[in-house]
């Protein structure tokens, strides 16, 4: 439906009184017409007995002359048309009008007469200049006598009872639709009401960690004898089943956390064992084969691993349990610097370019340095493992209003757009799009979010593969700067642009 229900419902309304309305009108006109026309009937036959009463010689019978006074029937209302016969010509046509005067009838008007048949019958006549009589003719001694009478005052009385329901009518549709509306409007209340707790629902955070107690609709709005009731009492019944699933989900998820922590730190100890027996054996005096030698270095690389995926795993609980970061402030250019520095070093066969900007300014926020560091790490680290040799890779820094906004862009292959939306999810890799030799844990990018997202910032990424058109991929970090006194305060110098190629 493209209308609101309260809408279509006072349309609804106005509809059903206006078919009433009109209704009534048409049925009220036609009994009126059909009273007022058959008095008109009865008066008319009435006048046309006292003309045919009245018909006889006159002033100027016999003679083919017109009678010397008018001949008037008494009792004949003024405007009663009456035409006299004498051996078959008119003796007589014409009516007294308003003020008492004989008004003898024209040729034209004579002539709608004449064509009237004498059977009794009435028939409407039109009357050139004087308007629709009714009209019967008689015989009376040989000779015809018509008497006709005006439908004016009728059609006149029809006319303004038509007008009065027209103006009933429009007056009584736009009462319908005021209150109607109002009507409407307050039956409806208690369902605007139920869709506003909808609405406070739908903003909830229900896809992560503990879920508040959830709104309800309130108890007077969620009575099963209403229709709204009944739908008040149905979310309410739905809101009950949605908290005691997330309620499991959420008891779940920490089992499992505290499953993953506790494993974490029982890992700790042995790794750090399997170290120091493989460092003990490196260096020990006696001859050891090279065979043994090259076992113990992939003992160390793999515990060196296995160390780094448990230190993901810690620090992903400890961001899970909500433990609070340092907040210092930090300024963030020269960390893009250092990062990029890093990145070079580690990957000297791609291109590594940064942009602070021109005159470079600081890039100040308040949080963990290490951790930013961290997210940094991550991201320059996942555009060298994840893209080719030659590759480009850009990475900014720029101050937007009230946040600090980090970019990292690459010209790689890109991500497929089904692996986009897992990208940032925990143990996810893009396959398909992206080489795995670096032996990636997944976590890189779960560990970047998770960082950004306890500073009250985003991350976001936008990739295009070659079939979309340039390919690139393109990760947004985006903090909240420090306020503008804060930088004063704690405000460092420019940071230089730098641009690192191999």
């Amino acid at each position: 439906m493209r209308h609101p229900l309260r809408r279509r419902l006072v349309w609804t309304v106005v509809a059903l009184v206006l078919t009433v309305t009109a209704t009534l009108a048409v049925v009220s006109t036609l009994v009126l017409r059909s009273t007022l026309y058959d008095q008109l009937d009865t008066q008319l036959l009435a006048a046309a007995d006292r003309a045919k009463d009245a018909a006889g010689p006159g002033g100027g019978h016999g003679t083919g002359e017109p009678p010397d006074e008018p001949r008037v029937p008494p009792g004949q209302a003024t405007g009663t048309v009456e035409v006299y016969y004498e051996d078959g010509r008119v003796e007589q046509a014409g009516y007294l009008d308003d003020s008492g005067v004989f008004q003898p009838l024209d040729d034209a008007q004579l002539a709608a007469l004449e064509e009237l048949p004498c059977d009794g019958v009435i028939r409407s006549v039109e009357l050139p200049g004087l308007g629709t009589f009714h009209a019967v003719g008689t015989m009376t001694g040989g000779d015809p006598v018509v008497t006709a009478m005006s439908t004016a005052d009728a059609a006149g009385t029809i006319g303004s009872y038509v007008g009065l329901e027209i103006g009933l009518a429009a007056a009584g549709v736009a009462v319908a639709a005021g209150a109607g509306t109002v009507l409407v409007r307050r039956a409806l209340r208690p369902l605007d009401e139920v869709a506003a707790v909808a609405g406070q629902v739908t903003e909830l955070p229900l896809d992560r960690g503990e879920v508040d107690a959830i709104p309800r609709v309130p108890p007077a709005l969620a009575a099963d004898w209403t229709e709204v009731g009944r739908v008040g009492a149905a979310f309410n019944r739905m809101v009950g089943h949605v908290e005691s699933a997330l309620s499991v989900r959420h008891e779940s998820e920490q089992q499992v956390r505290r499953f993953v922590a506790d494993a974490s730190h029982e890992l700790r100890t042995p790794l750090a064992s399997i170290r120091g027996y493989a460092e003990l054996v490196r260096r020990s005096p006696d001859a050891v084969p090279p065979s043994a030698t090259q076992a113990i270095g992939r003992v160390e690389a793999e515990a060196d691993r296995m160390t780094g995926l448990v230190d993901d795993l810690l620090l992903l609980a400890r961001l899970d349990a909500g433990r609070p970061l340092d907040r210092t402030p930090v300024d963030l250019a020269a960390l893009l610097v250092d990062a990029v520095a890093d990145a070079h070093a580690a990957g000297p066969d791609h291109a590594w370019r940064l942009d602070l900007g021109s005159p470079p300014a600081p890039l100040l926020v308040e949080g963990d340095e290490a951790r930013l560091r961290q997210v940094l790490a991550n991201l320059l680290g996942n555009a060298r493992v994840h893209t080719p040799p030659g590759t480009t890779v850009w990475t900014s820094g720029r101050v937007a209003g009230d946040e600090v906004v980090l970019e990292v862009r690459d010209d790689g292959p890109g991500v497929p757009v089904e692996l986009r939306r897992v990208l940032f999810q925990r143990f996810s890799r893009a396959d398909t799009a992206r080489s795995r030799g670096g032996g990636s844990t997944g976590l890189g990018l779960a560990i970047a979010e998770a960082i950004v997202q306890a500073h009250r910032g985003s991350v976001t990424v936008a990739s295009r593969t070659a079939a979309e058109g340039t390919a690139g991929t393109t990760f947004t970090v985006r903090l909240p700067a420090l306020t503008a006194d804060a930088q004063l305060v704690h405000g460092s110098g420019p940071a230089a642009a730098v641009t690192v190629e191999p």
